[in-house]
């Protein structure tokens, strides 16, 4: 669980990250959980869009995922999110 401190450096850093997984119409599958813990083990933090075909609004996405690869949501704006996780091997977001 992240304080209200962190969240706000984690989205500050987020700020500058491009989205790099898209959840559309084809929803949350095994395929996508898999890329994702795989992007947050590599990268720590990572920005994801859920496109307007989606059945899951920004916020049902996030919750899920964050649930299904045990990340935190750091935030939600529009149809876009944000999720941390420290990584296991490779550690470089110090809070």
């Amino acid at each position: 669980m992240l304080t209200s401190k962190q969240r706000a450096r984690l989205r500050a850093m987020a700020n500058a990250l491009d989205t790099i997984f898209q959840v559309g119409k084809g929803g949350i599958e095994d395929a996508l959980v898999k890329g994702v813990s795989d992007a947050l083990e590599a990268r720590e933090l990572i920005k994801l869009r859920v496109l307007d075909n989606a059945a899951y609004s920004a916020r049902e996405a996030a919750d899920a995922l964050a649930q299904a690869t045990g990340a935190d949501v750091v935030s939600v704006i529009g149809s876009r999110f944000v999720l941390y996780r420290p990584s296991e091997n490779n550690k470089t977001i110090i809070l």
